[in-house]
């Protein structure tokens, strides 16, 4: 530790020297006039070696890092005029093998006599935190995108959101629905309150009611109990029905009377419960289509979409995909995989021309695929996932056909889907191909199942 010519009072010295947070005091050239010993620590720094200028202190430029987070703060002249405004950055850096995070907070402070400017720096470990956030929240709090549509949504979910009105999210499996129903519920009045998942195709049909509205004891075989339903856990706050389209056409009636009066009878009861309950409703099926299929009921669909959003898929914004990569790369390395990974531009081509039927979660996982089987610390196309290397394979393929082949060749699978009534796993297997492939050929070709 050192103080060179800055004068610290001894008894405050003394006591910031036991605090686990580092505490770092410049001049405004960025010579280090005093540091406490957290600063070492969390810096993995010699101890017994004093730090002299912000530029050097061994892991990074931590001058160069101050002057990047103030221009990103706004600040039009960080270098020659640096505002009094706090500055607060995170810095990733490696010791001793792992991937270390710390927070920086830092300001000008002015001497009482008005005469000199010193800078004052904050340093707290960030690294366990960040750790378990990438482990408990994947996909982050926050949605990556750059797509006008998604951005568009985006800014309509903050606009709605303070309401109570219902919101049917609708799009493909893996496009985020259920993020976007958390997020609408952080941004309402509700947010203190509980929000709760049900996966209505997870839900045995003969168990659904029961786990929407519960039941008391004795109500049917092995009710050994009352149990509260997932309506009443979510009293006062957000009730998130996903893939609501799965539920039977039977408890419809009851679901609607439900969330239209707020009010119910639990399984094997008689008496009335009242809740107080945002619906937020999510489908990767086409409710209106099912409405007039006869397979939903288009009362509690006009209910259930106040607001209707649709969430465009990720083939409908290739944008975002290597926006998502970038992302998906660095919430992997903060839970610990390797920072120095590269990715091949064949590697790159194939993700990109990739349609992504799983969406932003088949991206993610591929993405971790990819660094796991990275070969020489580069992501090559042998490191991609199989699903995406057939796919590329038989799309080369495809590219070659004439216009008389490719009449042959959606005449074959339409034939084999028929033979086998329209199950894409089993006419998958049929024609040798795996069911992302065939998914495509159906999409190129217009084949109604």
């Amino acid at each position: 530790m050192t103080s060179h010519d800055f004068d610290f009072a001894p008894l405050l010295e003394n006591i910031v020297s036991f605090l686990d947070e580092g505490i770092m005091v410049t001049d405004t050239q960025g010579n280090v006039l005093y540091h406490n010993p957290a600063v070492c620590k969390l810096l993995g720094l010699d101890t017994d070696k004093p730090i002299r200028k912000l530029h050097d202190i061994g892991k990074f430029n931590l001058q160069r890092a101050l002057l990047r987070a103030a221009i990103d703060a706004g600040e039009v002249d960080a270098a020659g005029k640096p505002s009094d405004n706090f500055i607060s950055f995170e810095q990733q850096f490696k010791h001793d093998g792992c991937n270390r995070m710390v927070e920086i907070i830092s300001r000008l402070i002015t001497s009482q006599d008005n005469q000199k400017k010193s800078r004052l720096l904050l340093l707290r470990d960030r690294t366990d935190t960040r750790h378990m956030e990438a482990v408990l929240n994947p996909m982050g709090r926050q949605l990556t995108t750059q797509d006008p549509r998604m951005l568009e949504i985006i800014d309509r979910i903050y606009q709605i959101a303070p309401s109570n009105a219902f919101i049917l999210l609708q799009g493909e499996s893996g496009t985020g629905k259920t993020q976007l129903g958390r997020m609408i519920h952080t941004q309402s009045s509700r947010a203190k309150q509980a929000f709760v998942e049900v996966n209505c195709a997870a839900i045995p049909e003969s168990l659904i009611e029961s786990e929407l509205f519960g039941h008391v004891k004795g109500a049917f075989t092995g009710a050994s109990s009352d149990r509260l339903g997932r309506f009443q856990s979510a009293n006062m706050g957000t009730l998130f029905l996903d893939e609501v389209g799965e539920i039977p056409l039977h408890l419809q009636a009851k679901l609607l009377k439900a969330i239209q009066d707020q009010e119910f009878e639990m399984v094997g009861s008689d008496k009335p419960v009242r809740v107080d309950v945002r619906i937020i409703a999510a489908s990767n099926k086409n409710l209106r289509e099912m409405v007039d299929k006869g397979k939903f009921r288009a009362d509690l669909f006009y209910r259930l979409a106040v607001i209707p959003l649709t969430i465009p898929s990720l083939r409908e914004r290739p944008g975002d995909i290597s926006l998502l990569s970038k992302y998906f790369c660095s919430r992997l390395v903060a839970r610990g995989y390797p920072d120095n990974i590269i990715c091949s531009s064949e590697a790159t081509r194939m993700m990109m021309d990739y349609p992504w039927p799983g969406n932003v979660r088949e991206l993610e996982n591929a993405i971790e695929h990819g660094l796991i089987c990275a070969i020489d610390g580069e992501v090559k196309s042998e490191s991609l996932p199989q699903d995406i290397r057939e796919y590329c394979h038989h799309a080369v393929k495809q590219n070659s056909l004439t216009e008389d082949d490719e009449r042959k060749h959606a005449g074959e699978i339409e034939s084999v889907l028929k033979l086998v009534d329209g199950n894409k796993a089993e006419a998958a297997r049929m024609l040798g191909v795996n069911r992302t492939t065939l998914w495509r050929w159906i999409q190129k070709y217009g084949i109604e199942i």
